[in-house]
């Protein structure tokens, strides 16, 4: 799997009304939708040709795209998974949980929401350079983030991976980190396989506070 990202806010947000369908600027689309909620953009007064298709806008992606929160090299300076313990508020960081020699983590650029990472404080690329205490950790971590978000957001099933080296997809290659997926039926839907995004539900803060709350209890 692919370290990649989709959109945390939800679908709803940018969806437009038909463009071939003149809308007030002070109204929405849908006549029974609650009034004085404003078109992001309305087809009126714009040129562009009818094609009966609805527009989803997640300009919020172009950073991903964009590259900006790519390191700029592996060194432990410009590594996220290093930065993110450091930062001494675990709610901004994202951070669910910590241990001893690993913690959990929200995925900024999530595949499904509630997806997680487990991480060792320590710079490391490669699963082979774990000490025997970041191994053991690292699994418990990731059996307990399960039963986190089993009780938290019902998932039918989960995807649990590493993906090792910039050839097999890992996004930040230089520190190792272990991706805890939920999957719920339906969730590969046309977003996703042909519009390349996802649309997720819950803002990150709301989900790093749920998790966080139910960690001590999993």
């Amino acid at each position: 799997m692919a370290d990649t990202d989709a959109a945390p806010s939800p679908a709803a947000s940018g969806t437009t009304a038909d463009p071939g369908t003149a809308v007030d600027p002070g109204t929405t689309a849908d006549p029974g939708a609650p009034a004085g909620i404003p078109e992001p953009e309305a087809a009126a007064g714009f040129p562009g040709e009818p094609d009966g298709l609805q527009r989803l806008w997640t300009p919020h992606r172009m950073v991903y795209i964009g590259g900006e929160d790519k390191p700029a090299d592996a060194s432990t300076g410009q590594c996220p998974f290093c930065a993110a313990p450091a930062q001494g508020d675990d709610a901004a960081a994202l951070i669910v949980a910590r241990g001893t020699s690993v913690y959990a983590i929200l995925n900024l650029y999530p595949y499904n929401p509630g997806h997680l990472l487990v991480c060792p404080y320590r710079h490391v690329a490669d699963y082979t350079e774990l000490t025997e205490e970041e191994t053991v950790e690292l699994a418990h971590f990731t059996q307990r983030a399960m039963r986190v978000i089993r009780s938290v957001s019902h998932p039918h099933g989960f995807n649990l991976g590493m993906n090792q080296g910039g050839v097999a997809g890992a996004g930040i290659a230089a520190h190792l980190h272990q991706h805890v997926v939920p999957r719920w039926g339906g969730d590969a839907n046309f977003l996703p396989i042909i519009a390349q995004t996802k649309a997720l539900p819950q803002v990150h803060a709301d989900v790093q506070r749920l998790f966080s709350e139910a960690w001590d209890a999993a």
